[in-house]
């Protein structure tokens, strides 16, 4: 078992000092990370946002890259006969059903 201590490091950055604290050491050899960290907290949140990185810090603390809205396709639901709109361009050689019909069916399997 090894003994993690906190640790005064230097941002290469912006040359600021940060402490990398035995709680974050220990996160970091629990995912098999050998490297300490080389930028400050803060220098590392301009730098994802600088690259279009998570809004909140990735996927474990629940965040999301922002993207374009999906675009949607105009068609007829060929179960019901409504109009909707799906995220695919419809063929014809395939049914294409709106939400409603969509997941009764999908109850049926």
């Amino acid at each position: 078992m090894v003994a993690y201590a906190d640790k005064t490091l230097t941002c290469r950055d912006c040359g600021a000092q940060f402490q990398f604290t035995a709680g974050e050491q220990e996160f970091y050899a629990s995912r098999g990370l050998e490297n300490e960290p080389g930028r400050c907290p803060d220098c590392r949140s301009a730098r994802k946002a600088q690259r279009g990185g998570y809004s909140s810090g990735g996927y474990s603390s629940g965040g999301a890259r922002s993207r374009e809205p999906r675009a949607m396709f105009p068609t007829t639901c060929s179960a019901c006969g409504a109009e909707t709109e799906v995220p695919f361009q419809p063929r014809t050689d395939k049914p294409v059903y709106c939400t409603n019909c969509f997941q009764s069916r999908r109850a049926y399997r």
